[in-house]
């Protein structure tokens, strides 16, 4: 039950809905009460024709006992019968209105904080930074939002209703049952306490499993992730066999674990009917010991009465012990849902950020330094990157160029030095306007499953058509663009799956011109391409560079020879700079890199 408070902030705006469902629900069963237990009254006064219970004041059997012999007295057994049938149909009609009534108002409130958990998960995705998604598996992510989700749908809030409801029928029905007979409600308590004690030590069980589902479901989905994504590599290197071997034990970890939770699971209901038909065994035994010794008022008629009631509290302690199993199952889905919401983010604007509107002056990076774990990345970085000029980054792999860029617009935070934007310190800048004065153009473009038209405008919002042709024609994407059946609003598929390699990164430049930014980064993107798309690309990327403050990190070196200032790295640091004239008569890193690529 611990679980609930973490839900409470999502139902606690609708405390108003939960007190008329409490209302309804506690009507529906004052009146299912009434129809049920006026029955032997009833049954005494018609067939004996005489009050037989003694004048008990307050108590509600006498006086529907009193009513209706006043009623036999009046009017003869078979009206007395007639209001009986009446009543009871009567009864029962406004109790299953009442219960409809508690339902349609509770079931909104169960989906809203379904929809509203989804939402805070989607956002927290959105404002984590990029280094939490590159430590984290895919797949368990994509488990996290959906299948944690879902199990905190069946498990959780699907039994609110149980939660609200069943505790008043139980409540009711022992007040009921003490007004009845005191001392054998008393002697009934004596074995409850015991049951449920059996029931939650195996409902406590069901957590550990129940989490290691979820991991396990976690690594399935990203082995299927990775497989589709990468179904050309796996084909090509005959590797079905190794991917087959791996889905099939994890698909099988995760059968285990599933057998292992629906076995403790199936054990709830018949271990507490099982209980219960016990203590009615004994309520049995003890009842009719005190009706054979005349001790009370309980008769046997009232008797029978009494354990029905008793099987009336069964099923909603049944369902309450469901409810238990489900609490503990679903736990491990929460858990690992609100471990996500409670993920820190170390990307943070100030309470007072400082707006950026333009871009005037320089990029400056001090003494910059940054890490992945303990593994360190840059190493006392001092650039400058003035207004208008391009800069190119080059060495070889994992020298530290792409981090280097994400630190501009705060993918990542420094962790010592600063970079600043025309004297003010990124991390001081408002987010959203820093990154507004930010283009980014991928080696690997990125296109979301919807028509060209939306993905140029990505974005930007209220583009109009003019401005995404002009920007389509400035990344020499118009012409294969129109001759698309439906044009701007075709579907460029999965990631882009419709399009050819060159046409996916000439949308991405489209994008980029016509969010129209000062600075443009541009991460080895032609390096990709065959020769020709290469070239068209290249084309628009130059168009794309015109005056504009550019950082380009580079692959093939040729596409940089005329960059203002090309900057090596190797191993995070800056070992040389200059223009390509100038490293080439240096002969160093460059030079070497240089004649490499030549040889090829």
């Amino acid at each position: 039950m611990k679980n609930i408070p973490k839900l409470w902030r999502y139902i606690r705006n609708d405390k108003g809905k939960l007190l008329v469902y409490f209302i309804c629900s506690l009507l529906s069963t004052v009146f299912a009460l009434f129809s049920f237990t006026m029955i032997a009254p009833v049954l005494q006064t018609i067939f004996t024709g005489k009050q037989t219970l003694p004048d008990t004041k307050g108590n509600i059997i006498t006086t529907i006992t009193s009513f209706f012999n006043d009623v036999i007295t009046t009017d003869g057994k078979m009206t007395a019968l007639t209001y009986s049938v009446v009543l009871v149909v009567l009864a029962t009609v406004l109790k299953n209105a009442f219960l409809y009534l508690s339902l349609r108002i509770l079931n909104p409130v169960k989906n809203n904080v379904l929809r509203r958990l989804r939402e805070d998960m989607f956002n927290k995705s959105l404002s984590l930074p990029i280094g939490y998604f590159t430590e984290e598996k895919k797949g368990d992510l994509i488990s996290k939002m959906t299948n944690d989700i879902g199990e905190v749908e069946t498990s959780i809030i699907g039994v609110i209703e149980t939660i609200l409801r069943e505790p008043i029928t139980i409540i009711a029905v022992l007040v009921y049952m003490f007004t009845m007979s005191v001392p054998l409600t008393l002697f009934m308590f004596l074995f409850l306490p015991v049951a449920g004690l059996i029931i939650g030590r195996v409902g406590k069980s069901l957590k550990k499993p129940s989490n290691q589902a979820q991991e396990q479901l976690g690594d399935m989905l990203g082995t299927i992730d990775e497989t589709l994504v990468g179904m050309r590599v796996v084909k090509a290197f005959n590797a079905e066999t190794h991917q087959r071997s791996k889905f099939v034990r994890l698909n099988n970890d995760l059968f285990r674990i599933k057998n292992k939770i629906a076995l403790r699971r199936d054990a709830g209901s018949p271990m507490s009917e099982t209980l219960g038909i016990i203590v009615v065994c004994i309520i049995l035994w003890f009842g009719g010991r005190l009706i054979f010794s005349g001790e009370g008022s309980l008769t046997g008629p009232f008797f029978i009465v009494y354990i029905g009631l008793f099987y009336q509290i069964i099923n909603p302690l049944k369902n309450l012990s469901s409810v238990f199993y489900n609490m503990q199952k679903g736990a491990a889905a929460l858990d690992r849902v609100e471990s996500f919401l409670s993920t820190e983010n170390n990307i943070l604007e100030r309470k007072n950020p400082v707006p950026v509107n333009g871009f005037e002056e320089a990029i400056v990076f001090e003494n910059v330094s940054f890490s992945y774990g303990n593994k360190e990345i840059l190493k006392n970085i001092n650039l400058t990157i003035q207004k208008g000029k391009t800069v190119a980054l080059v060495g070889s792999s994992g020298a530290g160029k792409s981090t280097l860029v994400d630190l501009i617009p705060r993918f990542h935070d420094v962790q010592s030095g600063k970079i600043t934007i025309d004297g003010v310190d990124v991390r001081d800048c408002k987010i959203f306007d820093l990154r507004k004065q930010i283009g980014v153009v991928s080696q690997e473009p990125i296109l979301f499953n919807d028509t060209i038209y939306n993905n140029i405008t990505l974005g930007t919002g209220g583009a109009q058509q003019a401005d995404v042709t002009a920007a389509a024609r400035i990344a020499n994407a118009q012409k294969f663009i129109e001759q698309k059946t439906n044009t701007y609003q075709s579907n460029v598929g999965e990631r882009g799956s419709k399009l050819s390699g060159g046409e996916r990164q000439r949308v991405t430049i489209a994008r980029a011109i016509l969010k129209n930014p000062p600075i443009l980064i541009l991460d080895e993107a032609t390096s990709a391409l065959d020769t020709e798309s290469e070239k068209v690309v290249q084309d628009a990327i130059n168009e794309l560079m015109k005056n504009r403050t550019s950082i380009v990190i580079a692959h093939r070196l040729s596409t940089i020879y005329n960059a203002d200032e090309i900057i090596v790295m190797e191993k995070g640091e800056i070992v040389e700079r200059g223009t390509h004239q100038e490293l080439i008569a240096r002969s160093g890193t460059y030079h070497k890199l240089v004649s490499m690529q030549q040889f090829k």
